[in-house]
């Protein structure tokens, strides 16, 4: 029986469906989706192997992920709301991304065993021209939009995936001028980059008091558990060393009050997972053992109050049934109390994106 008694908020949770929606595999989808086989090794063929490497399988990455299938995912744990987390929507010209927004607000979200969707986080770049008219366009589309992420995810190694093309994104003059505007706006910010690019976050994070953030998937230190990439992660010395300097970046993001972290996307393959090489899934002892030293540490760092379990989900699907995972982290919480639970479970996330729920006591 799990530790969880109460039902718990997700927040970080990605909806997509590449046959009905801007996605970058939409065309691919449509002319071969019926052979699975064939549209595996075209994606495989054409995409980068850093890319590939990222997704570890093409299955999730070209398949639509909706309510329902979040719902055979999570179960049989009870979760009373999700928080979707924008997925790269593809239309990018002009204020193309609210289209998203929009989109996910008429999802079948609370309707049968579905959780309700409590809120939304949307795309926008401080860089665009257009980013307040994006900003005022995503508040329009649903009241449910909360704030925004703007992925800055880059690495050294160029076998490493990046999400920005450019290393410095939250240090761009241009992008520290506009982004006061979530302020102006009482917006929040996912901050999502690699681990290697936390003096960035911390940096950002310091000039924006006022703005609430969060680091999304413990800023993702690349290689920790395995070779990525060309050359990162490949010796006990090097993955020691990516431990030694995560743990004092993300202590010094920890010591800016305003800051919250979320315990997420801990087993995306870019961490050096190869569970799907070998076709197996991670069991919750596993993954307990795995990601002991990084949860118990950032614990220690935010507290109770300003750690926030998320899925992630499908994206950490590639090594791990949801059910295990919600389990394996709070087996790693649990030594810490009741209300610890509670709170990285459900009320951190309530009180962050500023969620209506049903009381639990």
């Amino acid at each position: 029986m799990s530790v969880l008694s109460f039902p718990i908020i997700d927040p970080h949770i990605h909806q997509w469906n590449p046959y009905h929606t801007p996605h970058k595999a939409a065309l691919l989808v449509k002319l071969l989706g019926r052979f699975p086989r064939l549209m595996d090794h075209t994606v495989r063929t054409a995409l980068p192997q850093a890319t590939i490497d990222f997704i570890g399988l093409t299955e999730g990455a070209l398949s639509a992920y909706l309510p329902a299938n979040y719902v055979k995912d999570s179960a049989p744990f009870a979760v009373e709301a999700v928080i979707h987390i924008e997925a790269d929507w593809h239309h990018h010209h002009g204020l193309g991304v609210v289209e998203e927004t929009a989109w996910v607000s008429k999802l079948p979200f609370g309707q049968g065993h579905t959780p309700k969707l409590g809120a939304i986080i949307g795309k926008a770049d401080p860089l665009s021209p257009h980013f307040e008219d994006i900003l005022k366009g995503h508040i329009t589309a649903s009241p449910l939009f909360r704030g925004i992420r703007c992925m800055a995810a880059h690495h050294s190694d160029p076998g490493v995936h990046g999400f920005c093309a450019y290393p410095n994104l939250y240090t761009n003059p241009i992008f520290l001028k506009r982004f006061e505007r979530l302020a102006h706006y009482g917006l929040s910010f996912d901050a999502w980059a690699y681990s290697t690019q936390l003096p960035d976050v911390t940096y950002l994070a310091k000039q924006f008091p006022e703005i609430k953030f969060v680091i999304d998937h413990l800023a993702t230190p690349v290689g920790i558990f395995g070779p990525v990439g060309r050359s990162t992660g490949y010796t006990v010395a090097q993955r020691a060393g990516i431990l030694s300097q995560w743990k004092d970046d993300i202590a010094e993001l920890a010591a800016l009050p305003h800051v919250h972290a979320k315990v997420s996307g801990l087993l995306m393959p870019v961490l050096g997972h190869d569970f799907h090489k070998q076709h197996e899934l991670a069991s919750v002892d596993m993954i307990v053992n795995l990601l002991g030293p990084l949860v118990e540490y950032a614990y220690k760092v935010f507290g109770r109050e300003r750690l926030i379990f998320a899925s992630n989900f499908p994206m950490d699907k590639v090594t791990a049934r949801l059910p295990d995972i919600i389990e394996a982290y709070a087996q790693l919480i649990a030594p810490n109390g009741e209300a610890a639970l509670k709170a990285v479970f459900r009320e951190n996330a309530i009180r962050f994106y500023g969620l209506q729920s049903k009381a639990t006591d």
